[in-house]
């Protein structure tokens, strides 16, 4: 099992333009297994993690309901953001400047084969990461992410999650909050969910601004701990 992670941080970078990338890394790794398969040999899969912020897009995973997002195309334009229907699971997601986006593109053979599990695990990268800075994450029950304050009129949400797996490589991933501009999220209804609000890292710690360099950071010790993963950083594209 190769439990090596290469790391990559790609800065601010179109949506559509890491999609493909994603996808490109994805089928790479597919190949590697069909190839073992089909010729009884044992070459080792590659493992990929990419850091990116992108300028303002929604995106709509494949079972959502695009009534969920709350403005016309032509509102769309006006702010600036782009629409995407995407291949990962779960409703409509906004990304934006001031938040961390991870995409890992691990074959979960390398690990453990267990969806469930590796969902669990990063929640408990952004949980961990959270209570670095006195924030208690949570999980709500049915609802994929990190929230805060579950079970109470002020549940709100700090980190959406949707992934896809094929053949146990995973694509897609998590968005966390950090320094967002939460106006954007009322021209949704996040993640499909009536009635519960969005924060971010910088709002519920009291602070102007956090450090996106040192959040990412914790989120690689944690998420290296969860995996027992070595991390590799390599040169971004």
């Amino acid at each position: 099992m190769n439990k090596r992670i290469q790391l990559e941080d790609l800065g601010r970078k179109d949506y559509k333009e890491t999609w493909d990338y994603q996808e490109e890394l994805f089928q790479k790794i597919l190949s590697v297994k069909v190839s073992n398969r089909r010729e009884n040999t044992d070459l080792p899969t590659p493992n990929h993690f990419l850091f990116v912020e992108h300028p303002h897009v929604y995106t709509l995973g494949k079972s959502g309901d695009k009534s969920n997002l709350l403005i016309s195309e032509e509102k769309l334009a006006a702010i600036q953001a782009d629409f995407y229907n995407i291949n990962r699971g779960g409703d409509i997601t906004y990304h934006g400047p001031g938040q961390i986006v991870g995409y890992p593109i691990l074959d979960l053979e390398n690990f453990f084969t267990d969806i469930h599990k590796y969902l669990r695990l990063l929640e408990e990268t952004i949980i961990r990461t959270l209570a670095e800075y006195g924030i208690k994450g949570e999980r709500s029950d049915g609802e994929t992410g990190v929230w805060l304050d579950v079970g109470t009129p002020f549940a709100r949400k700090i980190c959406a999650m949707g992934v896809r797996a094929s053949r146990w490589v995973t694509m897609h991933g998590f968005a966390l909050n950090v320094n967002s501009d939460l106006g954007y999220f009322d021209h949704m209804i996040p993640c499909g969910i009536k009635g519960k609000s969005v924060t971010s890292l910088n709002v519920e710690a009291g602070k102007p601004e956090i450090s996106m360099e040192v959040v990412k950071e914790k989120l690689l010790k944690h998420f290296s701990e969860l995996f027992e993963a070595e991390l590799v950083e390599t040169v971004a594209r």
